[in-house]
C-alpha cells in the first residue's frame, strides 16, 4: 500500500492538537436517496492497519447506514483548532458489517470493536436509533460481549480520493490538495487558499 503524502501533515496536526478532545472529532457528509445532503459528527477510530483509509463506526440499524449503502460516497471535513487547518477528505465509503465477505475486514470489525470503550459498545445495545424515545430503563441493557460485536455494529471505512488540506495561519494562508491517480499513486499540487 502506497501510505500518501497527506498522512504526515495529518498526523502532525493530530498530534500538535491531542490536548484538544474535540480534535477526535469530524464531520461526516453523505446523500440521501433523494439528493439531500446529510452531514453529522463522527468519531475518528484510527486508520486502517498501513492503508489510508479512516475507521468510523456506526450503527446498521441507523439512517446513515441506509445512506451509505445507496449512495457509497462520502466527504469529511475536519478542522484543528489549534494549528488552525482544514482537512477535507472526499472518497468511497465501505460497510463491514456482520455479512461483509472479507476476513480480513472482519477481523478489523472484530478488533475495532474490542477497541471501543464499555460506554460506546453499550450505545449499540440500545434501542432502534432514530425511533421514538423508549423509556429510561431501556438505557441500561447488559453490558455487550467485549470481543464479540453485536450484530448491528458496522466498521465504515473512508478510503480517500481527494484530500483538500488548508493551514489558516500566514498571509497568505497554504493550500493543497492531493489526488489519488491511477495505481495508487498521489499527486500533490499547490494552490491558492
Amino acid at each position: 500500500m502506497n501510505i500518501s503524502p497527506w498522512r504526515s501533515s495529518l498526523n502532525d496536526a493530530l498530534n500538535c492538537n491531542s490536548s484538544q478532545p474535540h480534535s477526535r472529532y469530524f464531520q461526516l457528509a453523505t446523500v440521501q436517496a433523494d439528493g439531500r445532503p446529510v452531514n453529522r459528527t463522527v468519531v475518528f477510530r484510527g486508520f486502517l492497519g498501513d492503508t489510508n483509509q479512516l475507521k468510523i463506526v456506526i450503527d446498521t440499524r441507523s439512517q446513515k447506514y441506509e445512506q451509505i449503502l445507496h449512495q457509497p460516497w462520502g466527504e469529511i471535513c475536519w478542522y484543528f483548532t489549534e494549528t488552525r487547518e482544514q482537512f477535507r477528505l472526499a472518497g468511497e465509503l465501505t460497510l463491514v458489517d456482520a455479512n461483509h465477505p472479507d476476513p480480513e475486514l472482519q477481523k478489523a470489525r472484530q478488533s475495532t470493536w474490542q477497541g471501543l470503550s464499555d460506554n460506546a459498545r453499550l450505545q449499540f445495545a440500545w434501542e432502534q436509533p432514530g425511533e421514538a424515545r423508549a423509556s429510561q430503563d431501556t438505557f441500561s441493557p447488559p453490558s455487550p460481549d467485549p470481543v464479540n460485536p453485536l450484530g448491528n455494529f458496522c466498521l465504515l471505512l473512508l478510503d480517500p480520493v481527494k484530500v483538500d488540506h488548508l493551514q489558516l495561519k500566514g498571509d497568505p494562508q497554504n493550500r493543497w490538495f492531493y489526488l489519488r491517480g491511477e495505481s495508487e499513486i498521489w499527486s500533490t499540487v499547490e494552490v491558492n487558499p
